[in-house]
């Protein structure tokens, strides 16, 4: 009609926050999603790329084995994690990463900070995090059977070069997709131009899926992936050094893995509505200088539920598994000969509504009992049950301005410890089972392209398991602070702010960065700035950021002696071109810390210590991507 008019409609904007069956309910109020875009361009990047722009979420650690991510200051280790549905938070080491991924694999990122559902699974103390891989169909362009996807990078500071090869088909129902990428490099180059020692990259990443999908909608899919990360490292990946110097070299062979199946019906309506999933994780750090230790943990998980489909809303009910093991082994001969174990198997039964009684509530609620068999190092038996529930609440005053919050309480068992830390002669007897209490309440104000959102938070930890290799005890540990983050988008681009503020403190005291380890961080105040604009040169659009966090006083009195954290404000600059007689091609060129500021981020480990010198992020980095979608 326009072109027999000729006149021109512009439709409003559609919002579309795709592949979470319950996005927009209550609990999903302070979810935080990665849109696909954002997931495109972090790619041939590492995690703090992947949550660029949410201030909320930090990603300690210049290099991909030592990057930490915590989340309102709490450590991911303390929340539901989970890769297409199997269960992950395999700790083997707390100089390392436990949550090693590749962001050139993943499809859909998802943080549920806070307060978590009790379909999220255990142990979902202070929220969650969903990651999913990409599927066949996500890749194969409309109309082929075959298809797939080659990227291509370069960074200057290091010369790190990466590549990256996916290929996809269908047949019949059937489905399969092949993933595997490359990245090496040397040491990169601060700031302040000293080389940090132990940063090269040397990096294989893959991935394989096969998936079967019939007429009626009944979906099997099995994935299964692998990222080995085997390089010289400092004797303490996550340092840059000790009292001016860079620590011993070792070569560390860090090796993640991850496999699931998955049964649902896609189409399923009503009542009957099954998913059932099978998955085992695991996280392997082997050093073998000087002691040849080697740790290594892993999880096994099921899960079985149905989802009721109502009129006002779903229910969500089932019963879940999961078994974790973790063993730290020297062989005979080397310094400290030892194979010890820890183990836990957890079994719970869960239910979570999620409800929309009228126009302007909703409403979302659950519970789950979960029933924990704990063995220690020794031998020791203990056996722990408890209940958990959460209740969360929107409601909207007007059409552009709503209110919401949510409260939880969470049985945390007694967890998997550190396998470097593991002693045989740990007594038992006085370790407790945690409980997690969160409470939340913010609001949302939406007109047009513009939006303003906010929250306070509260997480409380009782009886958090804490250990060094004389004993094994508890703690309690408290997060709380506020959020803000306002976006504005129009017709030619969009500019985004967030910023987070939380205060951390164990048993009553703020403290630093070593008394808080595996609890969480204090990062006390920490910003981010996004902007895109298309420039009207057909295919071409520019933008940028800034990450910035405010100087913090140290706290506590440590063996490595305190400071204050200084503050930053990092600017980074990117073009990306797609050639409209190639539409199947992006070039996209970046300069990362445009101004060469040496710096910390503010969730790398011992930013409070005079006696560690932080692992620092590169200096002024600039990247060439290239990528081909055939």
């Amino acid at each position: 009609m326009a072109q027999e008019t000729g006149a021109a409609y512009r439709l409003d904007p559609v919002i579309v926050e795709i592949r979470d069956a319950f996005s927009g309910a209550a609990d999903r109020a302070t979810s935080m999603y990665v849109s696909e875009l954002e997931l495109d361009r972090a790619r041939t990047g590492d995690l703090k790329d992947v949550f660029a722009g949410i201030a909320s979420v930090s990603v300690g650690g210049g290099i991909p084995i030592a990057q930490k991510i915590f989340i309102n200051g709490v450590d991911m280790l303390n929340l539901g994690v989970s890769i297409d549905g199997a269960a992950q938070n395999n700790r083997a080491f707390h100089h390392v990463t436990s949550n090693a991924i590749d962001p050139g694999l993943l499809k859909q990122v998802r943080a549920d900070a806070t307060v978590s559902p009790a379909d999220a699974g255990p142990f979902a103390l202070a929220g969650s995090v969903v990651f999913e891989t990409v599927d066949p169909e996500d890749v194969i362009p409309a109309g082929q059977v075959v298809g797939g996807n080659v990227r291509l990078s370069y960074a200057d500071n290091g010369g790190t070069a990466q590549g990256a090869l996916t290929l996809a088909g269908t047949y019949q129902g059937f489905s399969w997709l092949g993933y595997v990428k490359r990245a090496e490099g040397g040491d990169y180059e601060t700031g302040s131009g000293a080389t940090q020692v132990g940063s090269g990259a040397n990096l294989v990443s893959t991935l394989g899926k096969i998936a079967y999908e019939s007429q009626d909608g009944h979906r099997f899919e099995l994935s299964a992936q692998q990222l080995r990360d085997e390089e010289l490292r400092q004797f303490r990946p996550n340092f840059g050094g000790q009292n001016g110097a860079p620590q011993a070299l070792y070569r560390f062979d860090t090796l993640r893995k991850s496999y699931s199946f998955t049964y649902e019906n896609v189409l399923a309506e009503g009542l009957w509505d099954p998913r059932v999933t099978l998955g085992y994780s695991e996280n392997q750090v082997d050093r073998p200088l000087p002691s040849a230790s080697n740790g290594t943990t892993g999880t096994f998980s099921a899960s079985v539920s149905n989802t009721f489909n109502l009129g006002g809303g779903t229910v969500v009910a089932g019963v879940d598994y999961q078994e974790t093991d973790g063993n730290y082994y020297s062989p005979p001969g080397s310094s400290w000969p030892a194979d010890i174990t820890e183990r836990s198997r957890n079994v719970g039964l869960f239910a979570q509504a999620r409800l929309d009684p009228t126009d302007r509530l909703r409403l979302s609620f659950g519970a789950r009992y979960d029933r924990q068999t704990f063995t220690g190092t020794g031998g020791q038996t203990i056996r722990n049950g408890g209940l958990s529930g959460n209740a969360s609440v929107v409601y909207a005053l007007t059409e552009s301005f709503a209110i919401r919050g949510g409260v939880s309480s969470v049985f945390g068992g007694i967890d998997i410890e550190d396998n470097y830390t593991f002693n045989p002669a740990w007594n038992y007897t006085a370790l407790r089972p945690a409980r997690a209490n969160n409470a939340t309440i913010g609001f949302d104000y939406e007109v047009g392209t513009f939006k303003l959102g906010g929250e306070v938070f509260l997480t409380r930890f009782e009886n958090a398991r804490t250990s060094t290799f004389a004993a094994t005890g508890n703690s309690d540990f408290e997060s709380r602070g506020f959020n803000l983050g306002a976006t504005y988008g129009w017709n030619s681009g969009f500019a985004r702010f967030t910023l987070s503020h939380s205060e951390v403190s164990v048993n009553g005291v703020p403290q630093d960065s070593y008394a808080t380890l595996d609890f969480g961080a204090p990062l006390g105040t920490v910003m981010a700035f996004e902007i895109e604009q298309e420039t009207g040169l057909p295919g071409l659009t520019v933008g940028g950021g800034v990450d910035a966090a405010l100087p913090k006083s140290g706290a506590g009195v440590g063996s490595f002696g305190n400071r204050d954290f200084p503050g930053y404000e990092v600017v980074n600059v990117f073009a990306e071109y797609v050639p409209p007689s190639m539409q199947n091609m992006t070039i996209r060129a970046e300069v990362t810390n445009l101004f060469d500021v040496t710096y910390a981020d503010r969730a790398t480990y011992g930013g409070d210590f005079r006696s560690i010198d932080t692992l620092k992020e590169p200096g002024r980095t600039i990247s060439v991507v290239a990528v081909l979608n055939f």
